[in-house]
C-alpha cells in the first residue's frame, strides 16, 4: 500500500499534466464497490491536496476531476447493484466482504437518501453504499441527486486537510483561484458536520414515533 502511494504522488509530482486524470482515476476507485474497500485513495488525495497547497499542482482540475470520478463510480457502483440484485452478497467475491455489505444496508435501510449522501464520507460503508441502494431499488433520480450533491461536497473535503497543511492555518491568502479551493474546503467540511448532526437527530426521533 505504502508504495502505492509513493509511485502515485510522484507520479503527479512529476506529470503534473495527468494530475487530473489520475485523481479523477483514484476517486472513481475510491468510490467502487470492493476496489474502494482496497484502495489507499483517501491517503493519496490528502497528499495531493497538500501539493495543490504548495502551488505544485494546479487546483480546479484536481478538484473537477475528484468530483466527477467520484460521482461515477457511485453510478457504477449503483447499476452493478440494480443488475445483480440482492443474491449477489453471496457470489464471489462479494461473499467475503457480507459484513461490510451488512453493515451498509443497515445504513440505508435507516436513512435512505441520507445514507448515500453521508455514506460517500464514511469509510467502512463508502464503497458499498451505492450498490445496496441500486440492489434495493432506490429511484434513479433520487440516486443521482445524493450522489452528485456528495461528490461535489467530498471532493473538496477530502483535499483540504494537505491543503490546509501545505498553506498553513494559521495564514490568510491572497484571493485567487487556490483561495477558492480553500473556500470550498471550509464550506465542504461544514456541510459534513451539518449533515451529521441531522442524522443524528433524525435517529433519537425514530425511537420516540415507534413508541
Amino acid at each position: 500500500m505504502q508504495s502505492f502511494i509513493d509511485q502515485s504522488v510522484s507520479f503527479i509530482e512529476n506529470h503534473q499534466a495527468w494530475a487530473g486524470l489520475v485523481v479523477g482515476l483514484l476517486a472513481f476507485g475510491e468510490s467502487l464497490v470492493l476496489v474502494g474497500i482496497l484502495l489507499p485513495g483517501t491517503t493519496v488525495l490528502i497528499i495531493v491536496g497538500g501539493l495543490v497547497g504548495a502551488g505544485i499542482v494546479q487546483p480546479l482540475p484536481v478538484l473537477l476531476a475528484a468530483m466527477i470520478g467520484a460521482a461515477l463510480g457511485d453510478t457504477v457502483s449503483y447499476f452493478l447493484g440494480r443488475w445483480l440484485g440482492r443474491g449477489v452478497v453471496h457470489k464471489w467475491p462479494l461473499r467475503r466482504y457480507r459484513r461490510e455489505v451488512a453493515r451498509a444496508r443497515l445504513f440505508f435501510h435507516r436513512y435512505g437518501f441520507a445514507a448515500v449522501f453521508v455514506g460517500r464520507f464514511f469509510g467502512p460503508v463508502r464503497a458499498t453504499v451505492p450498490l445496496v441502494a441500486g440492489m434495493m431499488g432506490m429511484h434513479r433520480r433520487r440516486f443521482q441527486i445524493a450522489n452528485i450533491l456528495s461528490a461535489i461536497i467530498w471532493a473538496p473535503a477530502v483535499l483540504s486537510p494537505g491543503w490546509l497543511v501545505a498553506k498553513g492555518a494559521g495564514s490568510i491568502p491572497e484571493l485567487d483561484v487556490t483561495s477558492f479551493f480553500g473556500i470550498a474546503a471550509i464550506a465542504a467540511i461544514a456541510a459534513i458536520i451539518v449533515a451529521v448532526i441531522v442524522l443524528k437527530l433524525r435517529a433519537k426521533r425514530q425511537p420516540s414515533r415507534a413508541s
